[in-house]
């Protein structure tokens, strides 16, 4: 992939090698009672137990300083991204789609809003709850922010035996896929219909879901190529070894031996390469409509 030099995006949002402890932070306030003195200042017993606290919690003891006894939501404080090789990978890619998505968005006389891309290690927080590295890349509509762990690629390249640039960047784009499919009010749809039906058939929904946001990928990789020529030799096969990796039938075989479709969240392999290949070969948001067929 042609990715050198490329504009580099201002929403990411770098949190490795922060703690993130379970329960905080979903935007709801951390209640804190500080000793005062006369007048309803801190003496120096409050300083130093605000001192502590923000030791443990991990925060600018400031925000609790200037906060008294309020209840405060945490407080989200950016850290310079880091400068790694792998990093302005990822914010290129990041870029790229926000150049297409607005393009597409444009010619329809919408307006695309971009996401945040939250690069974490371990563990992170969310409005969408807790999770760890082990769940894999995810979107949040709560936040509207991409959540990815670096590490992933490095299991994409060892464990499913998916190496590759435009590998990790089919990754990338299929979790903006998710973002546009909230602002198109497609994701909300979904998860009202999915509260209505049962395990199978809400199972059956998000099949679509995920395999339009591989769609939608596809669709990115066609325009961003059309517009500034970022395919080389071998991109796509490397999207498509990675989309065949981590279809639901090809995990189960590995993990328990036994392939069973109804608990199929994500779509088998030949369909993932499917719905990828539909949005590249049309590069038009018309082209996804997982909804719409019966033929997945």
């Amino acid at each position: 992939m042609r990715w050198r030099g490329g504009r580099r995006s201002d929403n990411i949002e770098d949190r490795r090698g922060q703690g993130s402890p379970r329960g905080i932070g979903r935007g709801r306030g951390i209640p804190v009672r500080l000793p005062r003195g006369r007048g309803g200042k801190l003496g120096l017993v409050g300083v130093l137990v605000v001192v502590g606290i923000s030791l443990f919690l991990g925060i600018d003891p400031t925000v609790l300083l200037q906060g008294g006894m309020q209840t405060r939501p945490q407080q989200e404080v950016r850290r310079p991204v880091a400068d790694d090789d792998l990093t302005q990978f990822v914010s290129v890619v990041l870029a790229d789609t926000e150049d297409t998505w607005h393009a597409l968005f444009e010619s329809a006389n919408q307006r695309y809003q971009e996401p945040t891309l939250v690069l974490f290690s371990g563990a992170v927080q969310s409005a969408c709850g807790y999770a760890q590295s082990a769940m894999g890349p995810f979107y949040c509509p709560g936040d509207q922010k991409v959540y990815l762990d670096l590490s992933f690629f490095k299991e994409l390249h060892n464990r499913f035996g998916a190496p590759g640039d435009f590998a990790q960047a089919y990754v990338i784009a299929h979790e903006v896929g998710h973002h546009v499919q909230t602002l198109l009010g497609i994701s909300q749809k979904v998860h009202e219909q999915r509260s209505r039906l049962s395990e199978v058939e809400g199972n059956k929904l998000s099949v679509r879901l995920e395999l339009q946001a591989d769609c939608f990928s596809g669709v990115w990789a066609y325009n961003a190529d059309r517009s500034r020529n970022i395919l080389e030799a071998g991109d796509i096969e490397e999207a498509l070894n990675a989309a065949t990796a981590i279809g639901d039938d090809r995990l189960q075989k590995q993990s328990t031996g036994t392939v069973v479709p109804d608990s199929f969240t994500h779509g088998s392999s030949e369909q993932r390469v499917r719905w990828f290949m539909t949005g590249f070969e049309n590069g038009d948001v018309r082209s996804c409509d997982t909804f719409g067929t019966n033929d997945l």
